[in-house]
């Protein structure tokens, strides 16, 4: 099926990206797995959350003939992008068990007469043979399995219902398939490729990194009152909190609800009516927090949630990044806080000693070990997660989490590690019994002179280190103990159960008494980075006004707030103050149907706040559309503005690569490269203009910039006759905003 417009592919998906999304580019890799699809391939996204997977389906469903068909497992997130979808003015609806007979009947009457360009769908309906008849009608042009992850019983979220979805196949051989994840290592993303059948696929994996995050790791310590001051610094931003169990959340949405925070809970164990009471208020902005259990989840697609706590330690790793990856997906900062504890580990430890099957317990063992090794890590936090998912982090320092921000102290740990080390290997061949191994926090009980009956079975408390140990708690002799293992001094003696044992290196540290550095424990908080990615400054003023006119609208369509405009996008207009249509055309997030719908009132808003507040903070950001570009003064250059991938580009280009071949050597298109080198222009970055654009180009373009501005490139491109591409264009426009020749 070929695209209905006959001018070019790009420019079609460009001006339906403007019309309909308000966006005059692409994200990372967007463009790519687009294209690859609209050419009927196969086509497998990992895209990091927040890194817009949705748009990957929804733009094509906009250019092509037939029906997209999206596969989710969650009914909430069915009708979240719905709603968002139908307030842009896109055809879309689902099908799942929230319907009445009568309405589900007047959605498959439309849908057979080709009223819809998506439609939503959860597995277990989908598989129906009933419904796969009527699907077979409906010119299906592609299938697209969103939460990918989930049909792969490697990943940490599997789904046996979406296994159903690997006979779609055989029902519909000719259509391309788009499987979509935020998180899956390779293992599970091949399992994905091979469970789908999927032929020859193209396959898109993004950088893990998120890097409008910042990350810290406490040490728990009166959880409760940790938790209450963290949220009270962010008395107006919505959050998640994560706890083990229902029973916790539920006693932490009530105190929370007592100290006057807007609290609800969230877990399997509500009916269906209070978990969607619960969520659709937490939606709204009705509630400011919401309590959730880590093993059931959210599955929301709330973009302005700006902090997620983990009360209690996640199971493991993956699990932790999906649910921090829940804040900060409209780009603005977000932070994330784990309050850690050994008692957590321990409690951890228990429950998958309780598995029934030695397989599912030695996994779980090892998925809880990478845990607690990035809870206690000394190193990097985004550079351990990113590293799980074998991606190496560039920086030394990632200016965004605890340990980079406030380092943590390191100390003579020599006697410490001794002392440790001996414990284990007298406590080997001590009582009754030779050649036992013991868990850690037995040793660490040894050590500081615990009376347990175990102890006095063994007859440890006779060890000439009982209770040598008593300089340290036992939370810190904890720690020395999983940095030694960490360090392979000790390893995790083979067997059914979780003990320890010295090693090769271990003993040899003893005997040849060599030195050693360890870290001291976590400090309670960290310094707090300076300037926050994705921060956009703007009139804070004005931004709560246009914040509580969202909620109005909002109320009055019964919808959640940021379905009429994000947080990002409304900071856009606190910055630039739009005051007429062509104005606010050029805000992101600003589609023609939104423009329709509440342009006019938001126009409206900020005119009134001028006349009472004539100060614009930010006015001299904003360079009227119908004027010709004026000379700035050049600003500092500031690297730190740009995103990873464009700062990447700007550096090969930086040392001599012309533009194709970056495109090639990235694997990115020639356009893409362009963009992100007219973004280092605008945030003040040296760039050779000279090797991009002629003099006599940048004439062509002055009188055409004053004319059309810069919400599309497309009447530019128009009047060129198509003798730039889009990316020089957008290079010129930005070198002559930024006053240069």
């Amino acid at each position: 099926m070929r695209m209905k417009a006959c001018v070019s592919q790009r420019d079609e998906l460009l001006s339906t990206l403007k019309r309909v999304f308000g966006y005059d580019s692409f994200r990372p890799l967007q463009e790519e797995i687009i294209t690859e699809s609209l050419d009927g391939r196969d086509t497998f996204a990992l895209l990091p959350t927040g890194g817009g997977k949705s748009l990957c389906f929804q733009l094509p469903a906009l250019v092509r003939d037939g029906l997209t068909v999206v596969v989710s497992p969650l009914i909430a997130l069915m009708k979240d992008q719905v709603d968002a979808l139908q307030t842009a003015g896109v055809a879309a609806t689902f099908l799942n068990s929230t319907l009445g007979e009568k309405e589900s009947r007047k959605r498959l009457a439309a849908l057979f007469n080709d009223e819809y360009r998506l439609l939503y769908v959860a597995p277990e309906r989908l598989m129906v043979p009933s419904f796969l008849e009527k699907l077979r009608q409906w010119k299906v042009a592609l299938i697209a399995i969103d939460e990918a992850h989930c049909i792969s019983e490697w990943g940490h979220d599997f789904r046996p219902e979406y296994r159903q979805i690997s006979d779609l196949r055989t029902h519909f051989p000719g259509v391309p398939f788009m499987a979509l994840t935020a998180t899956a290592t390779e293992r599970v993303r091949d399992d994905i490729v091979r469970q789908l059948h999927m032929r020859d696929p193209a396959i898109f994996v993004a950088s893990f990194n998120r890097p409008n995050l910042a990350y810290r790791v406490v040490p728990k310590d009166g959880a409760y009152s940790q938790v209450v001051e963290f949220v009270r610094e962010r008395r107006k931003e919505s959050g998640i909190i994560y706890c083990l169990s229902r029973k916790a959340t539920e006693g932490l949405a009530e105190r929370l609800v007592a100290d006057g925070i807007r609290a609800r809970p969230y877990h399997a164990g509500l009916t269906d009516t209070e978990r969607a009471e619960n969520q659709e208020s937490f939606l709204r902005d009705e509630t400011k927090v919401m309590c959730a259990t880590i093993a059931f989840g959210m599955g929301i697609n709330k973009p302005n949630v700006r902090f997620v706590i983990h009360h209690d330690l996640p199971k493991n790793i993956e699990g932790y990044y999906q649910e921090t990856g829940r804040a900060g997906r409209d780009g603005l900062p977000g932070d994330c806080m784990l309050l850690f504890s050994a008692a957590d580990v321990a409690k951890l430890t228990g429950f998958i000693d309780d598995m029934g099957d030695e397989q599912q317990r030695r996994i779980a063992r090892e998925q809880l070990s990478q845990m607690v090794h990035y809870g206690e890590s000394a190193g990097c936090r985004r550079s351990e997660l990113l590293m799980y998912f074998g991606e190496r982090y560039p920086n030394a320092n990632c200016g965004g989490c605890d340990n980079c921000l406030s380092p943590r102290e390191t100390f003579d740990g020599t006697v410490s590690a001794q002392k440790f080390l001996s414990t284990v290997w007298r406590a080997r061949d001590a009582g009754w019994k030779k050649d036992m191994s013991f868990g850690l926090m037995h040793h660490v009980e040894v050590l500081t002179g615990a009376n347990t009956e175990r102890i006095r079975k063994w007859g440890h408390d006779k060890l000439s280190t009982y209770g040598i140990g008593k300089e340290h708690t036992r939370p810190h002799w904890g720690a020395i103990g999983r940095e030694l293992l960490r360090l392979g001094l000790l390893r995790v003696a083979p067997g059914e159960f979780q003990t320890i044992e010295l090693t090769e290196d271990g003993l040899t540290f003893l005997k040849e008494r060599r030195t050693l550095q360890l870290t001291r424990p976590m400090k309670t908080a960290a310094a707090k980075p300076e300037k926050r990615t994705g921060d956009i400054a703007c009139d804070e003023a004005l931004f709560e006004v246009l914040r509580t006119l969202r909620r109005e609208v909002a109320d009055g369509l019964g919808v959640p707030a940021y379905i009429v405009f994000g947080d990002n996008t409304l900071r856009h207009m606190a910055r630039t103050y739009p005051q007429n249509e062509r104005e606010m055309s050029r805000i992101p997030g600003v589609g023609a149907k939104k423009l329709d719908d509440f342009g006019a009132k938001f126009m409206d808003a900020i005119v009134k706040f001028l006349r009472e507040n004539p100060r614009q903070v930010f006015a001299d950001s904003l360079e009227p559309a119908a004027a010709p570009p004026r000379a700035m003064k050049p600003n500092a250059p500031n690297p730190n503005s740009l995103n990873d991938t464009a700062h990447m580009s700007w550096r090969m280009f930086d040392a001599g690569k012309d533009i194709a071949a970056i495109a090639k050597e990235r694997s990115l298109s020639e356009g893409t490269i362009g963009g992100h080198l007219a973004i280092a222009i605008e945030t003040g970055l040296a760039v050779d203009i000279t090797r991009i654009v002629t003099a006599a180009e940048l004439d062509r373009i002055r009188p055409l910039l004053a004319a059309h501005g810069t919400a599309s490139m497309r009447p530019i491109f128009d009047e060129l006759g198509g003798k730039l591409d889009y990316g020089r264009i957008r290079i010129a426009c930005a070198i002559l905003q930024r006053g240069h020749r």
